[in-house]
């Protein structure tokens, strides 16, 4: 009488964790997936007929259902190139993640976020915000700007898309970097 009531119990637990695939279907799926997706992606902006900038992103996810505003996310790094009015390159942007906005024409970039210029002077931050509209690229966080002689710490910085007019919010720090000097034997 024990092992009946055992295979009955048992056989009650079984159908119990059982699923109608109507009710499988009735659940809620994801609400924000990507409409598109694209690996190796290559986007140009230009104005006219001159090339303005070139974002290569190694992966792209397209969200534009389910959201304020439409956005490309770049989960795997994303690569800026900036260009002049003469088609040369005036500075680079790389980050290992970023978040592009359609509409506000915005992208914020986040995490080993570099910015180059032709000067070679190079700004180092964990967040950055460029914002197309007005070409100017921004951050509230702690930054490190690395020139030719100097190395300049700071919190906060507005500039130029092109990073070649800066302006650092708070300096915290200037350290000047003196070239080597040969050993005398």
């Amino acid at each position: 009488m024990v092992k009946s009531w055992a295979g009955i119990a048992f056989l009650l637990l079984l159908h119990a964790c059982t699923n109608d695939m109507r009710d499988v279907m009735r659940l809620p799926r994801n609400q924000l997936a990507p409409s598109q997706v694209g690996d190796s992606v290559t986007l140009l902006y230009s104005d006219t007929t001159h090339l303005r900038v070139m974002l290569q992103a190694n992966r792209m996810l397209v969200f534009t259902k389910n959201t304020r505003e439409p956005m490309r996310i770049l989960p795997n790094g994303v690569f800026v190139t900036f260009f002049d009015n003469k088609g040369a390159v005036s500075a680079t942007l790389r980050a290992n993640y970023a978040v592009h906005y359609e509409m506000t024409k915005r992208m914020e970039a986040k995490y080993k976020v570099e910015v180059v210029n032709l000067k070679g002077e190079k700004m180092e931050t964990e967040r950055l915000v460029w914002d197309e509209a007005t070409e100017k690229i921004s951050t509230d966080a702690p930054v490190k700007i690395t020139t030719g002689n100097e190395v300049i710490r700071g919190i906060g910085l507005e500039s130029n898309q092109d990073f070649s007019r800066y302006q650092i919010h708070q300096v915290t720090g200037v350290f000047h970097l003196e070239e080597e000097q040969p050993i005398k034997q």
